[in-house]
Order: C-alpha cells, then sequence, then structure tokens
C-alpha cells in the first residue's frame, strides 16, 4: 500500500512535468479580473448619499465612521444630511460588501483595486476626500445593472452618479427621500411635461431648482 501511495503521488509530479508554468510574473503581468471583485478602492458617491449611515450600522466590524450635521434644508421632508466626516479603516475590513447591501440609494460601491499596501495603520484609513475624488470605477458587485450592461470596473471609463442606481433619472425628479440638488435637467427630459413643471418651480424659487420637497 505505501509503495501504491508513493507511485500515485509520483504519476501526478510527472503529469505536471510536461505543462507548460502558469504562474503569472506579477506585475508585469496580470491575471484577468472578475467585474464583481471587491477590492479596497471604495467608490462613494456623495450626490446620492443621504448620511443615513445604514453602511456604518450594518457593518460587523464597526470600521465606517460617519458624521453629519443639519443642512439647510433639513425641517422640509426628505432632504439629506451635510456630510462633515466619512472614514473606512480599510486595515480592519474583511470585504465582505455588506455596507454596499445595506445603502438603499445606490451610494456606496466596492472598488476594484486591490494594491494599497502601506507601512503604517494611520495611512490606511480612507477619507471623505479621497472618497471624493477618487476614480469612479465601481465594482459590479450586488449591482446587477451594471453587470448586465457588461461594464469592467478595470478597463471601462468611470461612471456618473446618474448611471450607476437601479432606478431611471425620472425617479429622482419625484424624490422621496434623499437628493436635494441643485442640478440641470437632462437633455432627454428638457422637454417633457416633468421638465416644465421644474422651470415653473424654478421661476418661483428665485431661479434654483430643487429636487426632493414635499409632494
Amino acid at each position: 500500500m505505501f509503495g501504491l501511495s508513493m507511485a500515485a503521488g509520483l504519476l501526478v509530479t510527472l503529469k505536471n512535468l510536461t505543462k507548460k508554468p502558469f504562474t503569472v510574473q506579477y506585475p508585469e503581468e496580470r491575471v484577468k479580473q472578475h467585474p464583481r471583485f471587491r477590492g479596497e478602492e471604495f467608490v462613494w458617491y456623495e450626490e446620492r448619499c443621504t448620511g443615513c449611515a445604514s453602511c456604518a450600522k450594518y457593518c460587523p466590524l464597526g470600521i465606517i465612521k460617519i458624521e453629519t450635521s443639519p443642512s439647510e434644508t433639513l425641517p422640509q421632508q426628505g432632504d439629506k444630511y451635510r456630510l462633515e466626516v466619512f472614514d473606512i479603516q480599510i486595515f480592519r475590513c474583511m470585504f465582505c460588501g455588506l455596507c454596499v447591501e445595506a445603502c438603499p440609494y445606490d451610494a456606496l460601491f466596492m472598488g476594484s483595486g486591490f494594491e494599497q499596501g502601506q507601512y503604517s495603520r494611520k495611512e490606511m484609513v480612507i477619507g471623505i476626500d479621497d472618497l471624493r475624488h477618487a476614480d469612479k470605477k465601481p465594482s459590479t458587485y450586488l449591482r446587477p445593472q451594471l453587470e448586465s450592461a457588461n461594464y469592467d470596473p478595470r478597463s471601462g471609463k468611470p461612471l456618473d452618479w446618474k448611471d450607476v442606481g437601479r432606478e431611471s433619472w425620472d425617479w429622482h425628479l419625484k424624490e422621496k427621500a434623499g437628493m436635494r440638488l441643485a442640478r440641470p435637467t437632462p437633455p432627454d427630459y428638457a422637454g417633457g411635461p416633468q421638465a416644465q413643471e421644474e422651470s415653473n418651480t424654478s421661476e418661483r424659487t428665485g431661479g434654483e431648482t430643487k429636487f426632493g420637497g414635499p409632494a
């Protein structure tokens, strides 16, 4: 029995002896990365974030720190908070993706990067300024709308906040609990009845269009 086991093991060695090596010479060579890869470079869309802190509440390790302050129009129903602090302690993250699953507005995405090694733990904290200026190439993890569009975070172009949500732009024109944004209406809706209503609202409010007010 002992001799047969050795022969079986040696047979596996002989089978692989003639095969072409498949070792990747990183970083000169890189293997193809799946679009749903959960990396360290979190992608955050401030325009979509309401400051509800659902991501921080659902994080099992408590590595997300969020501090907010009331915005100018906070008493109005459906408004958002002003984000003062949004820190992610990446050195403690286990990349479970629960924070992404908990976000109700598609504001937080996993990233596609993995080369964020540092020599100090203090440098392994992603701050709000880092999130604001990071390249917006989100992972398709838990985002079927991106996967169905065959979006590849590694080779695709950066995506704007209007391109990543499950709902259409028209949903934001009738905002229920999210973004009070002073932004122009996209050209696709410039001539629609909703755009006309916005134009009237803009005239009444002194030229600033506000989305998300009470019904």
